[in-house]
């Protein structure tokens, strides 16, 4: 009996070899759980086609808002895991909802297996061009002389965005009041307009209203500046140390999927996130390529999930 559990063993390894040897040999989704032309599609139309280049197969871009995310996590989530479905994801779905979502109705450290972080962007503080504000120590200034005090806007509410305006507010000691719209752009239109009074988003969002000056960054959200905009400093540089709330993009599998094609699949993107092209396509967007092992990846959503969870919980914020 012990011999043939032994061979018996052995032939399913060389199976699961076999299998992601040849794979793929048919057409890979990546399933998107926004809209097309935000971080995460542009992220996912990148790695696709690499992909596509790689494996000489079809690789299908499938957008599957709502929820959050949450919606084309489940997708992936209950996949049968063999390869041909995989998440790009953002942090929402993964390190956020599950604090925020009351029953989620998938598990995510669980139910999906990391791949890689695909590229990180840079979250800025930004303001109306009129405003008053310059740099951080005028944000906490402006807060407690305005009357009725300062409101920001988000991309909704438990976006990342969000969170990491509720967070600074704790950091920086100010009060503001959260105006949620249902996407960025609205929210960044009606900073444009001044019907609000800063917000914190994503560089790919408002990389080409900073540049046209139609939005003021304040401050790079995080430990370092960043090269698509040298001359704003970082929060870490302007008296916030350990504020450091970057957006990233990261590829995910059903659980279950094998250990063996895990690894191809993470070769083959983390190779094509070392290409000059690649680099130079997600810096246009403000985002910096990665690439890192499952494992690695596996150990930074833990702490993401920690850190997340803790703000919500000091914040009280819920979405159901």
């Amino acid at each position: 009996m012990y011999r043939l559990t032994i061979v018996f063993g052995c032939l399913i390894a060389s199976a699961v070899s076999v299998a992601a040897d040849n794979f793929p040999t048919h057409p890979v989704r990546l399933v998107v759980g926004f809209a097309p032309g935000g971080g995460a599609d542009n992220a996912a139309r990148n790695v696709a086609q690499k992909l596509n280049e790689a494996w000489s197969q079809s690789i299908i871009v499938d957008n599957r808002a709502g929820a959050g995310g949450n919606v084309a996590a489940d997708i992936v989530a209950k996949a049968v895991p063999d390869g041909y479905t995989l998440l790009i994801t953002s942090p929402g779905p993964i390190v956020t909802n599950p604090y925020l979502v009351r029953d989620l109705p998938y598990k995510p450290l669980k139910d999906l297996a990391p791949v890689t972080l695909i590229a990180s962007g840079a979250n800025l503080v930004i303001v109306n061009p009129a405003s008053p504000v310059h740099n951080v120590r005028d944000l906490i200034a402006w807060s407690r002389s305005k009357p009725g005090g300062l409101n920001y806007s988000t991309s909704g509410i438990g976006s990342t965005p969000h969170l990491a305006a509720e967070m600074l507010k704790t950091a920086l000691q100010i009060d503001a009041t959260h105006v949620a719209y249902k996407s960025a752009a609205p929210a960044v239109i009606d900073l444009i307009g001044g019907r609000v009074d800063f917000m914190i988003v994503s560089m790919p969002t408002v990389l080409a209203q900073i540049k046209a000056q139609r939005v003021r960054g304040v401050a790079i959200a995080g430990a370092k500046r960043s090269p698509q905009l040298p001359d704003i400093p970082s929060t870490e540089e302007s008296g916030v140390p350990g504020y450091d709330v970057s957006t990233w993009w990261g590829l995910m599998a059903p659980g279950g999927v094998p250990t063996p094609l895990i690894t191809k699949i993470n070769q083959i993107v983390v190779k094509s996130l070392k290409s000059a092209e690649m680099r130079e396509s997600l810096a246009r967007d403000g985002a910096d390529a990665i690439g890192n092992t499952p494992a690695e990846f596996g150990a930074f959503l833990n702490k993401e999930s920690a850190k997340w969870a803790k703000v919500i919980k000091t914040s009280n914020i819920k979405l159901d």
